[in-house]
């Protein structure tokens, strides 16, 4: 949805490190690389959407 870390991390009441490493975990399990393929793998036909 385009939060920020810092955002996420307000709204969850955690620090900033502790979603990176959320994230970080979650990456890895999903074999992905970084935040831009999230969407993506979660959702495959967002983008033909219309």
């Amino acid at each position: 949805m385009g939060y920020t870390n810092r955002e996420i991390a307000a709204k969850l009441y955690v620090t900033p490190s502790t979603v990176e490493q959320h994230l970080t975990r979650v990456y890895r399990k999903l074999k992905i690389q970084r935040r831009q393929d999230l969407p993506s793998f979660l959702w495959p036909n967002a983008s033909k959407a219309g």
